[in-house]
């Protein structure tokens, strides 16, 4: 039966291998039999360059790469923890890297794509550091640092965002509904797919004067989670942790 796979959110990191377990049944069992298989962001906890390779980031790649071998596309949009995967870890993994935006036909219904942070507009002390780490000189920056340095900086930026998570209201933190109507109208669509929110829903709205889907991905903190798209319906389904 065709179907396409979206996960978003996995934060994959060696300190949780339930996570990455968890991953790995998911590629070996349910990946291998889809059309295509989209990840919309924050794939790792975080990524401090495609130089920094070590055996968690080759088991994953090499995991990724496991689904060419049964004709499975994949398909990748930087989140806001890993926006600094570049071409060397794509061709590693054999997935293919997209703009921070996608418009994709998806069984005939156009659909944009994203990991969704953009619209979280509310929250402006983020969005100022979005464009700056969006842009050309700080990447540049950050990846000329030695690896030592930029695992520093990683988790210390980790430690500060927690902090912040809990300070924040909950509406900050969440879409801005203005931006979602913006962004379908922006691309002429009436479904919109994304994470980053860790809020796993269907919502129902108006855009282009017409009914719209904003379908919204879950985390992989506490079990991990996909959306299932068949011809003409879609699922968001749980897929349980073993045991740590």
């Amino acid at each position: 039966m065709s179907h396409t796979l979206f996960i978003a959110d996995l934060h994959l990191s060696a300190d949780r291998p339930d996570i990455t377990q968890c991953f790995v049944s998911f590629i070996r069992t349910q990946a291998i039999h889809a059309d295509a298989l989209y990840i919309l962001g924050d794939l790792f906890e975080y990524w401090i360059g495609d130089d920094d390779i070590n055996p968690f980031n080759t088991q994953v790649a090499q995991t990724i790469k496991s689904l060419s071998e049964h004709q499975v596309p994949v398909y990748f949009i930087h989140g806001n923890r890993d926006f600094l995967i570049k071409q060397a870890f794509a061709k590693r993994a054999g997935m293919t890297l997209l703009p921070e935006q996608k418009v994709i036909d998806l069984y005939g219904e156009p659909t944009v794509i994203l990991h969704g942070d953009e619209l979280c507009t509310m929250d402006e002390g983020y969005q100022k550091f979005r464009k700056k780490a969006r842009g050309w000189w700080w990447p540049r920056l950050m990846l000329s640092l030695p690896l030592f340095m930029r695992r520093k900086i990683a988790e210390n930026g980790r430690k500060e965002s927690q902090q912040k998570q809990k300070s924040l209201a909950q509406e900050i933190t969440d879409v801005t509904p203005k931006e979602v109507v913006t962004t379908l109208e922006t691309h002429g669509v009436q479904r919109i797919i994304h994470g980053h929110t860790h809020r796993p829903a269907v919502h129902s709205l108006e855009a282009n004067g017409k009914p719209a889907q904003r379908i919204v991905l879950g985390d992989w903190y506490d079990q991990g989670s996909m959306l299932v798209v068949e011809p003409g319906k879609f699922s968001l389904e749980q897929l349980p942790f073993k045991s740590r």
